[in-house]
């Protein structure tokens, strides 16, 4: 029986949600996985949900009903996986913390807002990773509040330019966790569909989407 994966998309447009789910979907079917793609939460709330092998959430700044998202998370503490990037995976409801505690971070700014800037590879034995240097990037830098629980795998480093105050901080960019018996993928890169035309940022989504299937 081949692996099933839920691809759901929705909120803010400015993020290309339907474009960006599309081409996550493509990279499953490419890898033989049966996808449903559907638009909106109401599909977390179906009772065959703990079923999927994957849940990609792609939604920015709205809203989950009660139900759902305890459907969602109890999907993946029983082993669903769960993949997911920029605002579509950790700025979606940003008033529910028990998404939060699962996704492992939560967006809280992007100083100068679309930026040149260098993402650090920091666990270059990861199969994630593995064979991928250190790239330079153009996109939203996400400062983001995060778990120390996850483990990650790229970082980048902020300078003055924006935010003196922030000046040499470093904020994971990858990373990847359990929460209960599911594997949580996350990549904050992504603000818009056109990002997965850069080959580290793609190549780093497959196979985060690959290691969280269950």
């Amino acid at each position: 029986m081949s692996k099933r994966a839920l691809v759901a998309w929705g909120g803010w447009e400015g993020h290309e949600p339907r474009q960006s789910a599309e081409v996550v979907a493509s990279y499953l079917r490419h890898d033989g996985i049966d996808v449903t793609l559907v638009a909106g939460t109401a599909a977390f709330a179906n009772p065959d949900l703990a079923t999927f092998d994957l849940i990609v959430p792609v939604f920015t700044m709205t809203t989950i009903a009660k139900p759902e998202l305890a459907a969602l998370t109890a999907a993946v503490r029983a082993g669903t996986g769960l993949a997911g990037f920029h605002g579509g995976l950790a700025d979606s409801f940003r008033q529910e913390v028990e998404y939060q505690f699962m996704v492992g971070g939560q967006w809280v700014a992007h100083p100068g807002n679309v930026i040149d800037y260098r993402v650090n590879i920091t666990k270059p034995a990861d199969p994630i990773v593995a064979g991928i240097a250190d790239f330079d990037y153009t996109s939203e830098q996400y400062y983001m509040h995060v778990d120390p629980n996850n483990e990650v795998l790229a970082t980048t480093t902020f300078t003055a330019d924006h935010a003196p105050w922030i000046e040499g901080h470093v904020i994971p960019v990858v990373w990847k966790r359990h929460h209960g018996a599911g594997r949580v993928f996350y990549s904050s890169l992504g603000h818009k569909a056109h990002e997965f035309g850069v080959p580290q940022m793609a190549e780093i989504m497959r196979r985060g989407l690959r290691w969280a299937i269950r």
